[in-house]
């Protein structure tokens, strides 16, 4: 293993063996999934073209939360923090887990109550928050743009907490909402561990980073075999939490959450179409967008799935260049 290393980067020798493991689990888990008909529940109010999707398997986050243990496990030797960002991807994917369980059970698009949902979240927010603020120092650093990574702005306790932990809770579910449709929070997710591969090589403290990156990354990937139009398995709840979990977590240890906002634009927009078709429609009893979150109103004006995906994903590409352009 060692003389692989050196002649290929260890990220590279962990994405390909992450995706490998993760293409070689969707060929036992899919049929798996199938057979005792964990098949996801749709949305009585969503288009049309969804009604079809009804039954298609859940739980596929596993197919990338197995290899990123396995994988990443076994760098977490060398690197306890590896081991940090897995087990609060793992926490995040926890709640998910029983959200997904509670909806196959219930055979209905209801798993856990908003108030369980976010007790969890909250849970494991403010276990990685203490833990992060304790013990890594850009935890309590922002870095601001066209300042750059040279100069981030350092925040005292009573604002690093609460803000680590809103922002952990809010990317999480941001993530969730844009997992709509075939292949977008699939897409959109590996874009951004792209941007965040890049952005902690300008560190040489990060390298653990850039591990972690690639591992999820190639698990992803694997997934997104079987999750582009049309999708053989959803990666549910449990993939879509803890993908937001791990992507927070990532920008929280590098003082670049704002970046990840930026780079992350498609996920800003979905929980903010939520946000503002909520707040408008108590207030005025009318809608802003035809469906919210954002992709189902780019469906209900017309556009195909496949096309919502595509503008959705060069988005995510021009965001991430500028994030980089802004370091």
């Amino acid at each position: 293993m060692d003389k692989i290393f050196n002649i290929i980067p260890h990220q590279v020798v962990a994405y390909i063996i992450s995706l490998a493991m993760a293409i070689a689990l969707a060929r036992f888990l899919i049929p798996l999934l199938k057979r005792i008909k964990c098949g996801q529940p749709q949305r009585e109010e969503g288009p049309a073209s969804h009604k079809v999707k009804s039954g298609t398997p859940t739980f596929g986050g596993l197919l990338f939360l197995i290899p990123l243990v396995l994988v990443g496990g076994w760098y977490a030797l060398k690197d306890h923090r590896i081991l940090v960002l897995i087990l609060v991807t793992l926490g995040f994917g926890l709640i998910g887990f029983l959200d997904d369980y509670l909806k196959v059970v219930k055979k209905h698009n209801t798993g856990l109550t908003p108030r369980q949902k976010m007790l969890g979240l909250l849970i494991v927010s403010g276990a990685f928050t203490w833990y992060a603020v304790s013990y890594i120092p850009e935890a309590s650093t922002l870095v601001i743009p066209f300042l750059g990574l040279k100069a981030p702005l350092t925040l005292p306790v009573v604002i690093a907490v609460p803000f680590s932990i809103f922002v952990l809770v809010a990317f999480s579910n941001a993530v969730n909402l844009t997992d709509g449709l075939d292949g977008l929070a699939g897409t959109v997710t590996t874009i951004v561990l792209l941007f965040l591969t890049v952005m902690s090589t300008f560190n040489n403290e990060w390298n653990y980073i850039s591990t972690f990156c690639a591992i999820l990354a190639g698990g992803v990937l694997g997934f997104l075999v079987f999750n582009l139009h049309p999708a053989k398995i959803f990666m549910g709840d449990v993939g879509a939490l803890a993908l937001g979990g791990a992507l927070s977590a990532m920008s929280l240890m590098t003082g670049a959450a704002i970046y990840l906002a930026i780079a992350g634009i498609i996920y800003v927009a979905e929980a903010l179409s939520v946000v503002i078709q909520v707040a408008w429609f108590k207030r005025t009893q009318k809608r802003v967008f035809l469906m919210a979150p954002l992709h189902h109103h780019y469906e209900y004006k017309g556009w195909k799935e496949t096309k919502v995906v595509i503008i959705f994903t060069l988005i995510t590409i021009v965001a991430c260049a500028i994030a980089l352009l802004l370091l």
